[in-house]
């Protein structure tokens, strides 16, 4: 059984190199296209909201209000704070 040539030595890490710097393109255009998208559809969607708005209030009913945020529980008092 013969062994490997030198040139596998460097053919390998090589390859590999290659491999992780298309990997690394190809994953930022992704994400660069992806974060995109998502601006593009919140925009989308506010101009959607303010065009609903608009239209609620030609005809003069009132928008809903925002909902308030629910008030975070306070948190049940341990032993050891029950005795104080």
């Amino acid at each position: 059984m013969d062994l490997p040539s030198s040139s596998h030595f460097l053919y390998i890490p090589a390859i590999l190199l290659i491999g992780v710097m298309l990997g690394f393109v190809v994953g930022t255009r992704a994400a660069r296209d992806q974060a995109r998208f998502t601006t593009q559809r919140e925009a989308e969607r506010k101009a959607t909201r303010d065009a609903r708005a608009a239209r609620r209030a030609a005809k003069g009913a009132t928008a809903p209000a925002e909902p308030e945020p629910e008030p975070e529980p306070t948190p049940a008092p341990t032993s050891e704070e029950g005795a104080a």
